[in-house]
């Protein structure tokens, strides 16, 4: 992937923002080149703000993922995700507005209403163009969003695929910044792996629970040791009531077995070592509607 143009050395930070389920994870996940920022076919998967880091020989871009801005949820836990999407422009040197194709709603409009007001270069993703059949209904597609709003370029991705992301990532770095680059070389994001853990099993629940339960549940980790080449955590998952305790668990167990071996390959294959985990789940009532709750269970901002 071609990120050298000729010139200065760059560094930015680049906002990823967009409705939820766009795909803004995914786009991270494919510019960094590893799977960092969880990602499922839910929306509201991410939670946080997310840096990841992809850095280059001419350039180091600080990619900020973002919770997707949306309308209509009224819980706490809704509120928290749409201020952390609303504060990070303020960090953005360039803004990426991420859509998916061929659709344009109210809370893409939303976005647009947000970015609008931030006075630093915009790029358009119309991400997910393999889910358009005929590649001719994207013209008026995007006339109709190009009309009444200035984007400095318009890009058509791929991202589960790097379709179209080269290009892409040209034009990005163009739009940076002079500067050198503030992280270390081998640095790809400034979460700690006590965090990375917490969201690598959150994203286990996301995938394998149905209906709204995923969205009742959250995880805590309550012990992380580093011994040697072996990492030993202990993490509860919480839910909002006794009988989402059981559907976690499943049959014998079944559940939370499946949800803590696929988080263990998970964290091994990032973290590059041997992990040990245990895994709890334990209730208390409503905590995606009580800012208390939400502040103890690390959402904040």
């Amino acid at each position: 992937m071609s990120a050298t143009p000729p010139g200065p050395h760059r560094f930015g930070r680049v906002a990823l923002l967009g409705r939820p389920n766009v795909g803004k994870s995914t786009l991270l996940n494919a510019l960094i080149g590893s799977d960092l920022s969880i990602v499922s076919p839910k929306p509201q998967t991410t939670r946080h703000r997310i840096l990841g880091i992809a850095t280059h020989a001419q350039a180091q871009i600080a990619l900020l993922d973002t919770p997707g801005l949306h309308l209509g949820g009224k819980r706490a836990m809704n509120r928290q995700l749409n201020r952390v999407a609303r504060q990070v422009p303020d960090e953005a040197d360039v803004i990426v507005h991420v859509v998916a194709a061929p659709r344009w709603t109210d809370e893409d409009q939303q976005v647009w209403d947000l970015i609008s007001r931030h006075d630093v270069p915009r790029l358009l993703v119309i991400n997910k163009i393999d889910l358009v059949k005929d590649k001719a209904d994207l013209l008026p597609y995007v006339a109709s969003i190009s009309e009444s709003r200035e984007y400095q370029g318009i890009h058509y991705l791929r991202a589960t695929h790097a379709k179209g992301l080269p290009h892409f990532l040209d034009e990005l770095v163009k739009l940076l910044p002079e500067g050198e680059a503030e992280y270390d070389a081998d640095e790809l994001t400034d979460r700690s792996e006590r965090f990375i853990a917490a969201e690598m099993i959150r994203e286990q629940l996301m995938l394998r629970l149905s209906e709204e339960l995923p969205y009742a549940t959250s995880v805590e980790i309550e012990h992380f040791e580093q011994v040697g080449n072996l990492s030993r955590i202990a993490a509860a998952i919480w839910v909002e009531r006794e009988g989402q305790k059981a559907i976690v668990i499943g049959s014998g167990g079944s559940g939370l077995k499946a949800i803590g071996s696929n988080s263990r390959r998970r964290m091994e294959k990032l973290f590059g070592n041997k992990v040990f985990l245990e895994l709890w789940v334990k209730v208390r009532e409503n905590w995606s509607d009580d800012e208390a709750s939400l502040k103890q269970l690390g959402y904040s901002g």
